[in-house]
């Protein structure tokens, strides 16, 4: 079980720039998908929200060794098609996540500070 995450998340496109947005959507699933078949990544799981209210549209979360997942979005690649989804979508936001083994941690690091704290 991946132990990181990377969480892309995203608002609304920009006017006049759905259709675009739409597309590019495609293409990068198409691309997660190669980087899953490659073993880059473990995972990739993409999701369009309900509309809520928010400002999140919707995400995508890459699963995999936090290495890997480091390595990853230091490529031209991945930052090519990140800077391209920021040009068409509001609230773009790149988040390191934990999942799996490395939330446990989190949380329990969490809980330690919270006693430290009382």
């Amino acid at each position: 079980m991946p132990d990181a995450a990377i969480f892309i998340g995203w608002g609304t496109p920009y006017p006049g720039r759905e259709g675009k947005a739409l597309a590019l959507f495609g293409e990068a699933m198409t691309y997660y998908t190669a980087l899953q078949q490659k073993g880059t990544i473990e995972s990739v799981e993409p999701v369009l929200l309900t509309p809520h209210g928010g400002d999140l549209g919707g995400f995508i979360l890459l699963r995999g060794q936090p290495d890997k997942l480091a390595a990853l979005k230091l490529t031209e690649e991945f930052q090519r098609l990140t800077t391209r989804v920021q040009l068409l979508l509001s609230g773009v936001g790149v988040i390191d996540a934990n999942v799996g083994g490395s939330l446990a941690t989190a949380m329990a690091s969490y809980g330690e500070q919270i006693q430290a704290l009382a």
